[in-house]
């Protein structure tokens, strides 16, 4: 009797996972559709890009395409700023608000980034892939104020030459840094 009821937890435990599994997958595939995969960055490379260039207290800090919500954690706990992350993905949503629980001064947003205002940003930053960023040059460009800093770690945001004031040529992505 008991090997019985342990066989049939098992198999509920493999339901589960395998559940888990295919949701998660599911959420990973539709953040490509989207626009970008999910992919993360290791925190000592996080600070080396935050530490870059001067953040200021009480300013605001966009992360468009939050994921997990590990940067605008960050630069909320050692800047002081008030940080707002933008994540489309569920699954990456529900576990960034999970890991921000308790954080001032932090938002974690359900929503498309190409559809979230920029206009009260100090500072954005952005892990996406080129043709998101094509897109959202164009909105950054109408909203964004005079003086704000674009982060952009991985890809280089084309036509933004003459914007460009810093790059940190690190393995596996350079970060570019510009001022609108």
């Amino acid at each position: 009797m008991i090997f019985f009821l342990l066989y049939f937890l098992i198999l509920f435990l493999l339901l589960i996972f395998l559940i888990s599994l295919t949701l998660y997958i599911a959420s990973l595939i539709y953040s490509t559709l989207k626009g970008s995969p999910y992919v993360s960055t290791e925190s000592k490379k996080i600070s080396k890009i935050l530490s870059a260039v001067p953040i200021k207290a009480g300013k605001i800090f966009v992360e468009l395409g939050s994921g997990d919500g590990r940067v605008v954690r960050k630069v909320v706990k050692d800047f002081g700023v008030k940080g707002i992350g933008v994540e489309i993905n569920p699954i990456l949503l529900f576990w960034s608000r999970f890991l921000s629980r308790g954080i001032k001064n932090l938002e974690i947003s359900k929503g498309d980034i190409l559809n979230f205002s920029l206009k009260d940003a100090d500072y954005v930053y952005l892990f996406l892939m080129p043709k998101i960023i094509e897109k959202l040059k164009t909105k950054m460009e109408k909203e964004l104020k005079k003086g704000v800093i674009v982060i952009s770690h991985g890809f280089r945001i084309k036509g933004w030459n003459q914007r460009l004031i810093k790059v940190i040529k690190d393995k596996p992505f350079w970060t570019f840094y510009y001022r609108k």
